[in-house]
């Protein structure tokens, strides 16, 4: 097991976020977590995953609105 369990404060951090956001994924179950005792840890790949699948690729360059000069 070389997977880095986070808990709720550290990923807020890693997200930018407050504790809130994170609670309210685990409530929701929209990303894996593990119970120990009554903490809440979360693996470093599940964040990683959840950051991955919700990344959002730009369709396409975007063009100057200017032509270049001849």
């Amino acid at each position: 097991m070389t997977d880095r369990y986070l808990s709720v404060d550290q990923v807020a951090e890693v997200l930018g976020t407050t504790t809130r956001f994170p609670r309210r994924l685990i409530a929701e179950r929209r990303i894996t977590f593990v119970k120990v005792g009554r903490h809440v840890r979360i693996p470093e790949s599940a964040l990683a995953g959840y950051i991955e699948a919700r990344t959002v690729q730009p369709l396409r360059p975007r063009r100057s609105r200017y032509r270049k000069a001849a």
